[in-house]
């Protein structure tokens, strides 16, 4: 597989060649680039003799290893690194926070499989960086020109473990969040942590919460998946028949770095990933009211949920994380996130975060004092139906996209990223990917006939003008 380099880090399989795959070469000319942005690019920061970068991990096979490069060259750069082992996504981005750190570097590569691996990288808050800075680092780390320090000036290292307590007990201050009462529905709740860190951090929370049993699958962090760790439906039969057989009340499903979660109800059936945010935000909106903020590839039904309380607007942004945040910040939103699973909740920190969206949801439960299935039938129905075009090097995809625009100007037309049309109760996302030669396009209507046929509709038009 071809290495790929990206403004929001550097991800690919591990083995085989320099440049080509994820390899020591390529831990170490990118941790470099980091660590040269934060000593030249940002500048230290006033009163500190030396500069601090987190280090967490999810439990991928690959980990320890990509580990003791990054450690070894943060400390080479001469960067003191703070090491938090096993740990979640929103975990590092905390710790980056709590630390006072200066950054942090978290390898994981999602939802991807076990042969992946990846750097994300954290500015002084605990978020990804934007994409100018993401852009500076590329070029950093093609110039390759790192001056590293002599014996008497490397940085230190020290370890901090089981930094997921001080995650939990921060999620347990949120005044959304009622322990109490999800303590006294006496629920059960069945988990899939797919043997990556969740299985560490989540049995935690969910105790400290007060919840009366947990049924654990695949909480073991040995990073051997056993099945495709993208929480969609098709992955998810095991706990779908745990929570049938054995009559949980809810199940839970994160992925391999725990910042999207999955709901399943209580008879097995999928709460659906674009409505975990959905829920989420209501229960937040019902106290707080509010902007709530989504990409612009999520479900509509957040919009529709937000406008029925008065005083809070609906916002969508470019497509990642980082742009979410950048919006939220600008419309001081309450609640976000990606409906992906990712919720992000300002109240905590600025990322997306499955343990503080377990949280939340068991306080909605607790307050709602209804079955998960209930909750999910009071939601707007929408089904949206993913495609791609595949490009060939002379496609014009920017001529394209305003083709489309200009055929649909009669309806909302966005171009914040890509081009969105929006119909009467269905939409159409049509952006070129950062990572692929294809043009995605997403469609959403209430049901997935229409949704399909709607973007076949778009497809087949795109195809005339290539």
């Amino acid at each position: 597989m071809t290495l790929i380099k990206s403004i929001s880090g550097i991800r690919g399989t591990i083995g085989g060649k320099h440049g080509d795959n994820f390899t020591p070469q390529d831990i170490v000319l990118f941790t470099s680039a980091y660590a040269d942005w934060l000593i030249n690019d940002t500048g230290k920061i006033p009163g500190k003799t030396k500069i601090q970068v987190v280090v967490g991990r999810d439990a991928r096979i690959s980990g320890p290893v990509v580990s003791d490069l990054i450690c070894a060259t943060l400390s080479s750069m001469g960067l003191d690194v703070i090491n938090i082992g096993l740990a979640s996504t929103p975990t590092t981005e905390m710790a980056v926070v709590m630390e006072k750190a200066d950054g942090g570097i978290i390898i994981t590569a999602s939802h991807n499989p076990k042969e992946y691996n990846a750097l994300k990288l954290l500015n002084c808050h605990g978020e990804f960086l934007n994409a100018a800075e993401g852009a500076r680092i590329l070029e950093l780390a093609e110039a390759a020109d790192f001056t590293y320090q002599d014996v008497m000036h490397l940085g230190k290292t020290k370890s901090i473990g089981n930094y997921e307590d001080k995650h939990i007990r921060a999620i347990l201050d949120l005044p959304l969040v009622d322990a109490e009462n999800i303590c006294r529905q006496n629920y059960k709740v069945a988990i899939d942590c797919v043997n990556s860190v969740g299985g560490i951090g989540i049995p935690k929370l969910l105790k400290a919460l007060g919840v009366s049993e947990v049924i654990e699958l695949y909480c073991e962090p040995t990073g051997d998946f056993p099945h495709n760790p993208e929480p969609l439906p098709e992955n998810l039969t095991a706990i779908s028949e745990v929570i049938r057989k054995q009559g949980a009340d809810v199940g839970f499903v994160v992925d391999p770095d725990v910042d999207r979660l999955a709901i399943v109800c209580e008879d097995g059936s999928m709460f659906g990933e674009e409505y975990t945010l959905v829920a989420i935000a209501d229960y937040i909106l019902q106290h707080n009211t509010g902007n709530t903020v989504s990409n612009m590839s999520s479900t509509r039904a957040l919009r529709d949920v937000t406008e029925k309380y008065d005083g809070a607007a609906y916002f969508a942004s470019a497509v990642g994380e980082v742009n979410v945040v950048e919006k939220m910040k600008d419309v001081n939103a309450v609640i976000g996130g990606e409906g992906n699973g990712g919720v992000i909740y300002p109240d905590l920190h600025h990322g997306r975060d499955a343990l503080v969206g377990i949280a939340l949801f068991l306080s909605f439960m607790a307050k709602r004092n209804c079955k998960v299935s209930e909750i999910r039938a009071g939601y707007p129905e929408y089904v949206i139906s993913k495609n791609k075009i595949q490009l060939t090097p002379d496609t014009d995809v920017n001529a394209i996209l305003h083709t489309m625009k200009v055929k649909y100007k009669n309806q909302p037309v966005s171009t914040i990223d890509g081009v969105k049309i929006e119909f009467d109760d269905e939409w159409v996302h049509l952006r070129k990917s950062n990572t692929e030669p294809i043009i995605r396009i997403y469609s959403e209507s209430k049901s997935k006939a229409r949704a399909d046929e709607l973007a076949y509709r778009i497809m087949m038009e795109i195809e005339e003008v290539k």
